[in-house]
């Protein structure tokens, strides 16, 4: 990029997507130099999982789910060696819009932005407002 004149500052940002597992393992190499990570959750799942998202015979019995644990485990990773580092971690997957509590996940691990589907901003960007009301709530309770 440099070569082509292309330098970061703070009006070039440089992402990466994180939508194959390698990325997640080595995140901290990469957080050095770049500044932020956008999850693909539809992607990272079926690569985590090593299964077809696209088969709905699969998916009906339940190995494609974008819930499971090494997934949310994978982002969770993620979100905290990228904010070690100083870099910004995003989704853009649908996981944020079909399964609020996906949403909830990932705010509490610190999530910096959420992307949905147009048709589900509504009602994610309430559920991340409870979501972080609830979270000041337990502080204070502590």
């Amino acid at each position: 990029m440099e070569e082509e004149g292309l330098q970061r500052s703070k009006d070039f940002k440089v992402w990466i997507m994180a939508e194959v597992p390698s990325v997640i393992v080595l995140a901290d190499v990469f957080a050095k130099i770049i500044d932020g990570f956008s999850i693909g959750s539809n992607d990272l799942a079926q690569l985590t999982l090593g299964v077809d998202r696209d088969s709905e015979i699969l998916g009906r019995m339940g190995y494609y789910d974008e819930r499971d644990p090494a997934v949310l485990r994978s982002m969770k990773k993620l979100i905290r060696i990228a904010h070690k580092y100083g870099a910004t971690v995003s989704i853009c997957g649908q996981a944020p819009s079909v399964y609020p509590e996906v949403a909830e996940f990932l705010v509490r691990a610190g999530i910096d932005s959420i992307s949905v589907n147009p048709d589900a901003v509504i009602s994610t960007r309430r559920n991340v407002a409870s979501i972080e009301q609830k979270i000041m709530l337990e502080k204070l309770r502590k």
